[in-house]
């Protein structure tokens, strides 16, 4: 399928593909004697896997780090991601992204106990 075709299966855009590609998320597809992008299967579950873990608040830097290892997630069962904690498998891009989502968490707690102080006068 063409990438129009491949977009509109994955819910992205042509221009999310090409810039995954650019990135090393997504292999650069097959082309036709037209120069134009081929996508299979593959590269579709690909894609879908690419747009569920940025869903989930991991960064394209995170992604490009164990980017050889995305294709591992394309099946039908999501695989356990193990443990998350330090020296573990599967610490490594999950854990980091834990530990800044609980820092930015934190942080917002803090702002919102301060707001909260000074609306009621209190600080």
């Amino acid at each position: 399928m063409r990438i129009g075709e491949a977009a509109a299966a994955t819910g992205a855009t042509p221009r999310a593909l090409r810039f995954y590609e650019q990135r090393g998320l997504l292999p650069p597809p097959v082309r036709t004697a037209s120069g134009q992008r081929e996508y299979g299967p593959a590269e579709v579950a690909r894609v879908r896997v690419i747009r569920d873990l940025l869903a989930l608040g991991l960064t394209v830097e995170d992604l490009r780090g164990c980017a050889d290892r995305l294709h591992l997630l394309d099946g039908d069962q999501p695989p356990r991601c193990g443990s998350v904690e330090p020296g573990t498998p599967g610490s490594g891009v999950v854990g980091r992204r834990l530990a800044v989502l609980d820092a930015e968490l934190a942080r917002l707690a803090g702002l919102r106990e301060n707001l909260a102080r000074r609306a009621s006068g209190e600080g």
